[in-house]
């Protein structure tokens, strides 16, 4: 079977937003999607995005139930640092990034360490679309079509040794097209990390695109991580760089701020924010300030609602290993 990237996809075949939300939600009502806990379902809409007819959302869990974060909310309003502190900036100044070529360095203890283009980190893999609940750690959330693969299934190819116990990740470092890496509001380049175990969970995935479309700049283009039963801080963008490590790696909230961001960093309402609650979320787009926590509606489920995570983390004190 022929499996496109997003980036084969011409414009002309990528279905409208407005139809792909209308048809799910047609869908939806006739009956033909039903909402089931870790299970795939297929959705017709992504194969007209020419994402194979094997194409699934996975994992979505109760999420399924929330309404699709819009285009525009999940292009405009966004976290990234390198771009820009304020949720506005990266929208307006990430065209500067370049993401062709791309190199992806994986080595570490690994029996096949390798710098692979881009094409090549992917093309062996099918991609699927996920409908993910992302949550983060400022209270606000937004369900997105994820599009990706499985990082287990890089994980395996890859074949770590007996001595890789985690998964280090780390983000373009180029403050030329980076002006946000010209600042010291965080130690460049970005790093995150995972637990061997994390990064095989079949929740956690490489994304390549979102709404049938590749990633756009501000949003992690041209491959990210997401995790979504961890704050989004953890899910980290335009990667190039994998590492199989023996201990727990750096990472950067973490190095820049111990007492508020932890290595876990699990979507957990009993656990505040130093300077906020978790207890509760908003939903993007239904508000203006982000700091206004007494918008928030929306009772914080742990693990953002993803129970199935929950044997990763048996016997640990998740207040402590916050």
């Amino acid at each position: 079977m022929l499996i496109k990237k997003p980036s084969d996809i011409p414009s002309s075949e990528i279905t409208d937003e407005q139809v792909y939300v209308n048809r799910r939600e047609f869908m939806r009502k006739a009956g033909n999607i039903g909402l089931v806990t870790a299970a795939a379902m297929v959705i017709p809409s992504a194969c007209d995005a020419g994402v194979p007819q094997s194409a699934i959302a996975a994992g979505a869990s109760e999420q399924t139930k929330d309404k699709l974060t819009s285009l525009k909310d999940i292009t405009t309003y966004n976290n990234y640092y390198e771009f820009g502190l304020d949720k506005d900036e990266p929208a307006k100044n990430a065209h500067t990034l370049k993401t062709k070529p791309w190199s992806i360095v994986v080595d570490g203890h690994v029996a096949k360490p390798a710098t692979y283009q881009l094409e090549d980190f992917v093309k062996p893999h099918k991609l699927e679309e996920r409908i993910y609940r992302l949550r983060c750690v400022e209270a606000w959330s937004m369900v997105i079509p994820w599009l990706g693969f499985p990082m287990a299934d890089l994980i395996k190819r890859v074949q770590p040794t007996s001595k890789a116990k985690f998964v280090a990740f780390t983000t373009l470092h180029d403050p030329k097209t980076m002006p946000g890496q010209r600042s010291n509001s965080l130690d460049w380049p970005y790093k995150e990390g995972l637990r061997l175990d994390e990064a095989m969970h079949p929740l956690t995935i490489f994304a390549t695109g979102l709404y049938g479309k590749a990633l756009p700049n501000q949003n992690g283009a041209p491959i990210r991580v997401v995790i979504p039963w961890k704050y989004g801080f953890k899910s980290i963008k335009s990667i190039v760089k994998v590492s199989f490590v023996e201990t727990q790696p750096r990472t950067a909230w973490n190095d820049a701020n111990p007492g508020e961001y932890g290595f876990y960093s699990n979507v957990n309402p009993t656990v505040d924010h130093p300077r906020w609650s978790q207890a509760k979320e908003r939903v993007a787009g239904e508000y203006t300030d982000r700091l206004k926590l007494r918008n928030a509606t929306r009772e914080t489920q742990m693990f953002n609602g993803y129970s199935e995570v929950a044997s990763l983390y048996a016997g640990m004190d998740l207040r402590k290993n916050y």
